[in-house]
């Protein structure tokens, strides 16, 4: 029989239970944060998704024009995706989508040339800084950009739903580059040494394993909330604690946090 403490963060709000005078594990305040920002960056792959399957039905000779410089972004809470190639500092605009009551829609609507050129310009540099990691795996990768407050661009890059219908984790790649997409500035990378994953093709409950860490990363957090509906139950076991989203019975998604016993935890 396992032992834990439970600690419960629904999607919008937290609660945490403790005993008194101990600190609630884990950090809800850092998770909250990393789950607001893989809720976006889930909303991100949607749009992903859906545009590319809309971009395949295009004329092959603007298909041939393509780099993998694609990427998506929100204005006044449209999203749009915008495909096409970085060259001679220069982003070549192919295709651009607006999503419109969840259907994407090709438009001519022009778009800022500083945001294609500075936002292709970081995909490149950030991708060029696990390219030998790419070709040594052969995984396939999506990668997502936002721009943050200060100016600066965000860029995180994690394994994908691998054709072979695996779900892979063990790996993420995040990085805060300049204005220009040129310079890195700071990384947050975690990789396990190893990717590990799961065939999506049975119901089941995982444990997907982050035991080298105190705290649920973002990419497992991504994992467990992008994964959730393939599986019975995905759990994010970390050094001290475990995590998983649960669907309640009025079809919301609430958060579990347990703090392993520290006969548990030895066992680790």
């Amino acid at each position: 029989m396992k032992s834990f403490l439970l600690f419960y963060t629904l999607i919008f709000a937290s609660i945490s239970f403790a005993q008194k005078g101990k600190t609630p594990y884990p950090d809800i305040a850092d998770f909250n944060q990393k789950f607001e920002l893989a809720r976006w960056l889930y909303a991100y792959d949607m749009v992903a998704w859906q545009t590319s399957d809309s971009v395949m039905k295009q004329d092959k000779s603007e298909l041939a024009r393509l780099g993998s410089e694609w990427f998506c972004f929100q204005q006044n809470d449209t999203w749009h995706a915008v495909y096409g190639k970085y060259q001679a500092q220069h982003f070549d605009l192919v295709f651009h989508f607006v999503m419109d009551n969840g259907q994407a829609q090709r438009t001519t609507a022009a778009v800022d040339t500083s945001l294609l050129n500075s936002y292709s310009r970081a995909l490149q540099t950030a991708n060029k800084q696990i390219e030998t990691l790419k070709d040594t795996t052969g995984l396939r990768f999506n990668q997502f950009i936002r721009a943050n407050p200060d100016s600066t661009l965000s860029v995180w890059i994690f394994p994908a739903f691998q054709p072979n219908s695996v779900a892979v984790y063990g790996g993420e790649f995040g990085y805060t580059l300049d204005a220009t997409g040129t310079r890195i500035l700071k990384e947050d990378i975690y990789f396990s040494g190893t990717f590990r994953g799961f065939k999506v093709d049975q119901p089941r409950e995982i444990w997907i394993n982050y035991r080298d860490t105190t705290t649920p990363t973002l990419g497992a957090v991504f994992f467990a909330w992008y994964y959730k509906a393939y599986f019975t139950k995905i759990v994010i076991d970390n050094a001290n604690s475990i995590s998983t989203p649960i669907k309640t019975n009025d079809g919301s998604w609430m958060w579990i946090h347990a703090e392993k016993q520290p006969e548990k935890r030895k066992k680790n």
